[in-house]
């Protein structure tokens, strides 16, 4: 035999191997295509650095031998449906778990959560964190090779929510995702949808069985709904524009990248308005505040009143939270609380830590406020606070108020690393203008003259207004101190410098899916 030459069993290994690719399932994939679909590992490859990715488990099929043979399971059931793997991601080790729409529609069978199970127990050894392209049918009916009833005693679903604070998880939805599928996609702690997908825990089938009707598959969670729910942290475009944002989630996670560079600053100092009642657009001075093009905002369509954004401060990874004044004000509600308890816990997890941009009258109130448990839900919010491990810098923009702002400041206004005010800032136990009328209300009433009512009345508002601005505030050490606009980037980065996480102990901050 010459040197060259390929022995049968290495040309069996071969064989196999290259009925993985998508190349020679051409039925399948042209199929996927003739949807504008990329196929799982088209996407793999655009998330991995070229020639980084090795598979586990590339050679498993379904548990259909005694139905099927083994050519035809080679070749339709290829990787049983869901390609797990190790690559690199611009250098940094990423676990990848893709399930595969071209094979059985990408749903669980026996062998693929058999060798899932297996990689996550080796992804969570290495401590690497996974992107998980969710699409599928959930789970599979048509496996008869392992007796089983339920199958209700398949771990994966354990193990990969036993990974909550350990790594970060990226999922992708595209296309359908479905039960099992759906249940991985949810336990991520960032979530991408195009908008080819739907997103349920059940598809179709399972809901006319339920009783519940005739649904067609792509109306049972569309990507547009489930961005206001707050599913989806983050709407893609298409494929292509998800795997982009995985990877720049992904960056996000990877420690400092050194000097980052910004906009120009001086354009902060006209962010806020003068007029104090004249709303204005906090992503801009988040956009101003961070390094360019390092933004990545969480969730922006579900609670509006409160935006979660990571991004680079200065080359370091940090968590931005912020009140939204074009929306009820900055007031605080209870899917707001929420979704900053969530998103802190999720800074807490992975030692990023946070700059907090507060402009709120508050809590919301009101009798339809406290119809959505606003009492428990905002409790969340000082809970949270009280128990991160990682600081946090509030600057008050505008309005500091009552029970909201100090939630914003993680407890109180002296819970922060440092609490800092703009020459804008207001703080007070509450509204100026609602203080007034409840504090002065016999005297205001007393005065019949309607025009000279209304001169008492903002006079007494402008003496509150000057003594609740920031820098009345600072002179009783309730702030640490007020600047420039201009200089928040720069004094946020001085603060944070000096910052390492703390040892973990063997101890791990579990992240909340809601």
């Amino acid at each position: 035999m010459t040197d060259d030459a390929i022995r049968p069993e290495l040309a069996e290994v071969q064989r196999r191997q290259a009925l993985l690719r998508d190349e020679n399932r051409a039925a399948a994939v042209a199929k996927h295509r003739a949807r504008g679909r990329r196929t799982t590992r088209e996407n793999l490859a655009d998330l991995l650095d070229d020639g980084s990715f090795h598979e586990w488990g590339g050679l498993t099929v379904a548990a259909q031998r005694g139905r099927r043979a083994l050519d035809d399971l080679l070749v339709a059931t290829a990787a049983d449906g869901v390609i797990t793997g190790i690559g690199s991601v611009d250098g940094q080790r990423t676990a990848v778990i893709g399930y595969d729409a071209t094979v059985l529609a990408g749903t669980q069978g026996l062998m693929g959560h058999k060798k899932t199970d297996r990689f996550l127990e080796v992804l969570r050894r290495e401590r690497l964190p996974l992107v998980l392209f969710a699409e599928g049918g959930g789970g599979r009916p048509g496996d008869s090779d392992v007796p089983t009833v339920g199958g209700l005693d398949v771990p994966t679903f354990g193990r990969f929510a036993a990974l909550s604070g350990v790594v970060p998880r990226i999922g992708i939805a595209s296309g359908r995702c479905f039960a099992g599928n759906a249940t991985l996609f949810g336990l991520c702690d960032i979530t991408v949808a195009t908008p080819e997908a739907s997103i349920g825990m059940a598809g179709p089938a399972m809901i006319e069985g339920g009783g519940l009707g005739v649904v067609d598959a792509d109306e049972v969670g569309p990507q547009e709904m489930h961005v206001t729910t707050g599913v989806v942290d983050v709407a893609a475009a298409d494929d292509a524009d998800a795997v982009a944002i995985a990877r720049h989630a992904l960056s996000l996670f990877g420690g400092s990248l050194g000097d980052g560079k910004a906009p120009d600053q001086t354009v902060l100092r006209e962010a806020v308005p003068e007029n104090r009642r004249r709303a204005y657009e906090v992503r801009n001075v988040i956009r101003v505040v961070a390094d360019t093009d390092s933004v990545l905002e969480l969730r922006p369509k579900f609670a509006r009143g409160m935006v979660t954004a990571l991004a680079r401060l200065d080359g370091r990874p940090i968590g931005i939270i912020a009140n939204n004044p074009l929306h009820l004000a900055g007031a605080i509600t209870s899917e707001c609380a929420d979704k900053a308890s969530r998103f802190l816990q999720l800074c807490d997890a992975f030692d990023l830590p946070v700059l907090s941009l507060c402009d709120t009258p508050g809590m919301m109130v009101g009798p339809a406020a406290e119809r959505t448990a606003l009492v428990r839900h905002t409790a969340r919010l000082f809970t949270v606070g009280a128990t991160l491990t990682v600081p946090v810098v509030t600057v008050i923009l505008r309005k500091g108020y009552g029970l909201g702002a100090m939630a914003m400041a993680g407890g109180d206004f002296h819970a922060s690393l440092a609490t800092l005010a703009w020459p804008t800032g207001e703080v007070g136990g509450m509204g100026l203008e609602g203080a007034v009328r409840l504090a002065m209300r016999k005297e205001l009433a007393a005065i019949e003259d309607h025009d000279e009512r209304q001169r008492v009345y903002e006079q007494l508002v402008g003496a509150a207004y000057e003594q609740g601005k920031a820098l009345s505030a600072a002179t009783y050490d309730e702030i640490d101190d007020v600047i420039d606009p201009i200089d928040t980037r720069a004094r946020v980065a001085a603060l944070l410098c000096a910052w390492r996480p703390p040892p973990r102990d063997g101890r791990r901050r579990v992240v909340d899916t809601w």
